[in-house]
């Protein structure tokens, strides 16, 4: 029962992150057999922050590896969040800091994650994106900043 509970767990947290929309890559690397090495960069939209979106650059392996799912990437990634629309909060108030997105970069161990922080006193949300592993992260981050408009505060849990 409590495997079933877990997984149920699971899904629903993965349900309610964001999701990537890819906008391009770029050849880094050609490889003659499986797909080239590459920089993608992948768009994603806050799911609690209506207007605001991300956008992720980070490199992603190719070859056989990379085709089959079994390569580990590079832990570098870069990022920058814009509003994109008008800015407005849906639902509960937000965390003080919250993951918006999370996603597998290696089989098992590794993820590159985007973090959602609040800055109420300067009423600005900050995105941090970082790669860590089960044991061993990378300090390598990338971070940005979104002004809210003075007339839109931003709900924050107390």
């Amino acid at each position: 029962m409590k495997k079933i509970f877990l997984v149920l767990s699971l899904v629903l947290c993965a349900c309610s992150m964001a999701s990537s929309e890819e906008v391009g890559a770029v050849d880094t690397v050609f490889k003659l057999i499986g797909p080239d090495h590459k920089i993608v960069v992948e768009a994603y939209d806050d799911p609690r922050v209506a207007g605001v979106t991300c956008y992720v650059s980070r490199a992603k392996t190719g070859g056989i590896k990379g085709a089959l799912g079994l390569a580990e990437d590079k832990s570098e990634a870069s990022i920058a969040c814009r509003q994109t629309g008008p800015i407005s909060f849906s639902g509960k108030p937000l965390d003080q800091q919250d993951e918006m997105y999370s996603e597998r970069t290696s089989l098992v161990f590794k993820k590159l994650r985007v973090v959602r922080m609040v800055d109420a006193k300067r009423n600005t949300l900050v995105y941090l994106t970082y790669s860590d592993r089960l044991i061993d992260g990378s300090p390598q981050n990338s971070v940005t900043a979104v002004p809210v408009p003075v007339s839109t505060p931003i709900p924050v849990k107390p």
